[in-house]
């Protein structure tokens, strides 16, 4: 009678542990700690580099040139604040000035609702308007994991520098998330948005605006 039992019972406990075992090789491996990943976001080694100049007949114009739909400089654009700050993938630290123009400037938090709702957009933006203007990310009051792991998840590719400790905020006398500066080919920041989340065709729109140059929404 034992020996029948224990013919009964050993195939069982033998499917048992092959199921459990199936079951734990299934299971994704974890991610990497963010230091062990490369970073999603381009290096800032051309960041001082202007876009290329547009050709004639590409739709683009000089903010203030006749035709251009933009009046000429505002009062009160200003230039941006003389700081110094780090790139998210290493390298030699990047002077906020020394970003050649124009510009757009999104200052942005992995925790920020409205930040991780419209930083897709600015990836789209940063694609479609190449070579007419460079799009560069601010990452501010964030964790390095955190950052990278938006990026990673949300394809974000264009240039982050890193601020920590909201210099930025603070010297432009703003601390909204998200923030966006749109700054033209003087280095003046011709307006600064933080209305909330922007999309495809509001950012289009403000870069028409302010920085008189056409790219598709």
């Amino acid at each position: 009678m034992n020996r029948r039992l224990t013919l009964l019972v050993v195939p069982l406990l033998l499917a048992v542990a092959g199921c459990t075992a199936d079951k734990a090789g299934d299971e994704p491996a974890p991610r990497p700690a963010a230091a062990e990943r490369p970073s999603p976001f381009r290096d800032c080694a051309t960041l001082g580099t202007a876009p290329a100049a547009a050709s004639p007949g590409s739709g683009t114009a000089t903010p203030g040139a006749p035709g251009s739909g933009t009046a000429a400089p505002a009062a009160g654009a200003q230039a941006l604040p003389a700081l110094t700050l780090s790139c998210f993938t290493g390298g030699a630290p990047v002077a906020l000035r020394s970003v050649a123009g124009p510009a757009v400037i999104n200052v942005w938090a992995s925790w920020c609702p409205p930040c991780r709702k419209e930083l897709p957009a600015f990836q789209r933006l940063s694609e479609r308007a190449a070579g007419q203007l460079q799009v560069v990310g601010v990452n501010s009051r964030d964790s390095r994991s955190s950052a990278q792991a938006l990026g990673e998840d949300f394809g974000i590719r264009f240039p982050i520098l890193v601020d920590q400790g909201e210099a930025l905020q603070r010297e432009l006398k703003r601390s909204f998330f998200p923030m966006t500066l749109f700054v033209d080919a003087d280095g003046r920041v011709r307006h600064i948005e933080a209305s909330g989340a922007l999309d495809d065709a509001q950012l289009a729109k403000l870069v028409r605006q302010h920085l008189g140059l056409t790219v598709p929404a």
